[in-house]
């Protein structure tokens, strides 16, 4: 599944965000401000929530219409906030120290740190950043691989060439050739990040990488501890899942393409960022025909339109006792891939007044895959419909896991016996090789994913640090890649490439943290809405649809936003402070008694 999404941060892409922890001799003369900090916040809640409609109308045109012109629009945009924000920040920063409400402490936090990015305090600067921002965002967006002037490839044919090939090199020209898209943004990045840095050590942290970090309601240095804590609980699964699937590669590529004590090619894993296996569940069946969940048929035999599938995953959240959708969301949305232009086709879910114009951009395909994603996608939505009504500051995720956690919580509660309830499959069968197969399917997307969903801000945590330097960042990427999930580039690599940029939130500046933690949490909520639903038996086995005792308590953990701790929120739904990727191994149970009985005698690791 694409498991990306518009939230706050990714809805201002490009945006130049700036702070001055130091303030100049003529700001100190004026340090007591005329607002007490009460008053200041309203009035921050009141214009940032005009600047919130103009910086996310920008972004959508430029991601629906990708040209010369919606780039100046998205930069000039971005541009203005900026210097709106870099004012308002240095007055924010004449209120530490004093004594205020603990929500206006909060509120003041927020806005300080709610970015991704900021600017040094330099107007050139500031407007050079937003521009480079804009330019990668295009040069993704816009990203094709050509062989010759008139035969040119875009990256939904190229990604359908490695979910669907088993020709190993058909899926190599496929690999390499998108990824002659990011040589040229390696400059473009370098620069981006001098500029974040030096904005991020005048908002006092050390990097921006540190930054990122203290978004969590932690300190930096624990918030990376909590991460490897919960990579730990998790890694024994991901190892024996590996061992197994490169066993399968090699019997079908041969053990000289596919080495039994060493990392797998990362062109031949179905994804083509190697994140997530599942289309190469052909390979991989463990007892073949048995309780195929052929969800691609139904779409397909009953012409679904793009519509019917929202419609689909819109009834589920309604199941639960959520309203259905605004008129605007089916005018306004784009679901189809244009013909006449490009566009970002990365689907991604908004609110772009903050209230109620939800919306969701897609070039929806008949697949199970797209289907399960839009499931995804609306749960952003509802998440943003829920706290709508949170101050504006407030409107946002308790931390970015929770937001990518939502709607995958509900894609798990699409289980076999729900398929066929909804009509996207005429029966299913229960027995063990039945739960082993679709654990298996569900492993290769959400297992897979894990040391992928670290190990991106990871790296670029050592690029803000600056203990990955320019000269080294392709040796750093896939030394990480290797680490983590046992994966390897089919050909060489140098630094004349840059393959981090061919990876959207790359250049795009999309954290991808809460990508790992959602995948975290999305068991946990699973675990507790099962049980506030009442199911007996296995937890793979539940799914929640029409609970509305279930929908009721996820709803009220929705409308909290970003109002208190996350440590907060999470007692409200789970009655636990603490983030426990335990469910995922209770759920996964009998998967994991397969593999140790498969890779028994194999010499697992790489």
């Amino acid at each position: 599944m694409k498991d990306f999404a518009k939230l706050f941060a990714t809805f201002v892409l490009a945006i130049a965000l700036t702070a001055c922890s130091q303030q100049s001799t003529e700001e100190a003369a004026d340090a007591v401000p005329a607002e007490t900090a009460g008053e200041f916040i309203a009035r921050v809640n009141t214009e940032y929530k005009d600047w919130w409609r103009e910086l996310n109308a920008a972004g959508w045109l430029r991601a629906t219409y990708i040209n010369e012109d919606s780039a100046v629009v998205d930069a000039l945009a971005n541009e203005r906030y900026a210097a709106w924000h870099s004012g308002m920040v240095k007055k924010a920063l004449k209120y530490d120290g004093q004594e205020m409400a603990p929500e206006t402490r909060r509120a003041l936090d927020i806005f300080k740190m709610s970015a991704l990015l900021v600017a040094p305090d330099d107007d050139a600067k500031r407007k050079e950043q937003a521009q480079i921002l804009t330019d990668l965002g295009g040069m993704y967006g816009a990203g094709t691989y050509c062989r010759s002037d008139d035969d040119c490839l875009s990256l939904p044919e190229l990604e359908d060439i490695i979910a669907q090939s088993r020709d190993y090199d058909k899926l190599l020209e496929a690999w390499q050739g998108w990824r002659t898209i990011s040589p040229p943004m390696r400059d473009k990045y370098t620069r981006f990040a001098e500029l974040a840095n030096e904005g991020a050590r005048e908002f006092g942290y050390a990097d921006m990488g540190d930054m990122w970090r203290s978004y969590y309601d932690m300190s930096s240095a624990e918030f990376t501890t909590e991460t490897a804590r919960l990579w730990q609980q998790v890694e024994p699964l991901y190892e024996e899942l590996h061992c197994h699937v490169r066993a399968k590669l090699g019997e079908v590529y041969g053990e000289d393409k596919v080495p039994l004590d060493g990392p797998i090619p990362a062109h031949l894993l179905g994804n083509m960022w190697a994140q997530q296996w599942s289309f190469i569940y052909d390979l991989l069946e463990p007892y073949p025909g048995v309780s195929d969940l052929d969800v691609d048929s139904t779409l397909k035999t009953k012409d679904y339109s793009p519509q019917e599938m929202v419609r689909s995953a819109e009834t589920f959240y309604a199941s639960l006792g959520m309203r259905h959708l605004p008129d605007t969301f089916w005018e306004r949305s784009m679901f189809s891939k244009p013909a006449d232009r490009d566009v970002v086709c990365h689907a991604s879910a908004w609110n772009l007044d903050g209230d109620e114009d939800l919306r969701i951009k897609m070039c929806i395909k008949q697949t199970f895959d797209e289907l399960r994603t839009i499931y995804h996608e609306l749960g952003h939505n509802y998440y943003q419909w829920a706290y709508n009504q949170q101050p504006m500051l407030f409107r946002d995720g308790a931390h970015g896991g929770f937001h990518e956690a939502i709607g995958d919580t509900v894609v798990l509660s699409m289980t076999p016996e729900y398929l066929v309830e909804v009509g996207l499959v005429a029966k299913t069968e229960q027995s063990k090789e039945a739960i082993i197969n679709r654990q298996m399917q569900q492993a290769l997307d959400r297992i897979a994913f894990l040391p992928f969903g670290k190990l991106i801000d990871e790296w670029r945590w050592g690029v803000f640090s600056g203990e990955i330097a320019p000269a080294d960042y392709n040796k750093a990427w896939w030394e990480l890649r290797l680490r983590y999930q046992g994966i390897a580039p089919p050909v060489q690599r140098t630094e004349a490439n840059f393959d981090p940029g061919a990876k959207y939130h790359v250049p795009g500046n999309v954290s991808y943290t809460r990508y790992f933690l959602a995948h975290v949490l999305m068991f946990q909520f699973h675990r507790t809405l099962c049980e506030l639903a009442e199911h007996e038996g296995d937890l793979h086995a539940c799914s929640v649809f029409g609970s509305k005792e279930a929908g009721e308590r996820f709803h009220a953990m929705l409308e909290t936003g970003a109002s208190v701790p996350w440590q907060d929120t999470l007692e409200k739904l789970t009655g636990t402070r603490e983030m426990d990727a335990s469910a995922i191994i209770d759920y996964f149970a009998p998967l994991m008694a397969y593999l140790k009985e498969q890779n028994e005698g194999r010499s697992c690791g790489w």
